[in-house]
């Protein structure tokens, strides 16, 4: 019995070392990683060419600043621009690359969300937002912005932001006509309420009148500009209070993201017309697909989103 005892308590204090090395490693890795993340960004830094001002273009201050006051008018997002430091210029493909490595590393900071909607807003690094496929599949979607987007040339921005009460920074990349890209800044977006518009007219030659009505959806930038748009709209042809025919059209689109529309009429004439609508708008980091068997379209990930499925029904 004393020795059965003595062989568990072996096997206890084995599974206990065990567990102690495992933690030990994994804050090894950890520890690490974060290392390797701040020698990469020492490195860029050090490589960009120095600038001789803090200045910036004016167009780059605006954003900055109508960026700080939206933030300051949506407080309950938790984020705010703390200290904005100028870094230098990227003068070779090289620099280009590394900046690139830098911004899609699994340590650097990203946000995604509605400023309009507080619970849609994610904040974090990379690797604490997504994991396995889904981290990798973000890192390739930034690589592919900052390869289409930033130039030789462009300059360089430190952001320091205070997220939740705590300090963290991004690389801001711009040129004389403003941002380009920044992983907070071109993560969040500001929806609009959907717009309605109607307007009606009369063929003197056809002898019919018309009618349409749009719905329109819209994404701002961060300090408030348009960046992008998605809508549907139905036009009916009548005499009297019978419509002979309808029409359709949809389209979306926003900068630095990705988008879709469709549309179809469920109803061409008769007492009114119908049509069906999917519309959806996200940044880079989501995707978007389109059902056509429920003729919906849904968005998946954690990135910004703007997504509209539905009909109008427009009578003489």
């Amino acid at each position: 019995m004393k020795k059965l005892f003595l062989n568990k308590l072996h096997l206890v204090l084995a599974l206990v070392v065990f567990s102690l090395v495992s933690c030990e490693k994994e804050n090894d890795d950890i520890t690490l990683d974060q290392e390797q993340a701040t020698a990469t960004v020492e490195t860029l830094k050090a490589v960009l060419v120095a600038p001789t001002t803090q200045e910036l273009p004016k167009a780059v201050g605006d954003q900055l600043n109508e960026s700080k006051a939206n933030l300051a008018l949506y407080a309950n997002s938790g984020i705010e621009i703390a200290e904005v430091k100028v870094l230098g210029t990227i003068s070779s493909d090289a620099t280009l690359n590394l900046s690139k490595e830098v911004v899609s590393g699994s340590e650097s900071v990203i946000a995604s969300g509605d400023l309009t909607q507080p619970n849609s807003i994610t904040t974090g690094k990379l690797k604490n937002v997504y994991a396995g496929n889904e981290l990798a599949e973000v890192q390739k979607n930034i690589q592919e912005v900052v390869t289409n987007e930033v130039k030789v040339n462009d300059q360089v921005l430190e952001i320091t932001w205070n997220i939740q009460n705590q300090k963290v920074k991004t690389l801001c990349f711009y040129n004389n006509d403003g941002i380009v890209w920044d992983n907070v800044i071109g993560g969040l977006i500001i929806s609009a309420d959907v717009t309605i518009d109607d307007s009606e007219s009369f063929d003197t030659q056809s002898r019919l009148a018309s009618r349409w009505r749009s719905l329109t959806w819209t994404a701002n930038w961060l300090w408030g500009s348009k960046r992008g748009e998605m809508g549907a709209k139905i036009t009916i042809y009548y005499s009297g209070s019978t419509v002979s025919s309808t029409d359709r059209s949809d389209w979306a689109y926003i900068s630095l993201g990705k988008a879709k529309s469709e549309s179809k009429t469920t109803k061409n004439s008769g007492s009114y017309g119908k049509i069906q609508y999917a519309l959806g708008l996200c940044t880079p980091v989501g995707s978007l697909s389109f059902n056509s068997s429920n003729f919906t379209v849904s968005f998946s990930g954690l990135g910004s989103n703007v997504v509209a499925n539905g009909t109008i029904t427009l009578y003489p």
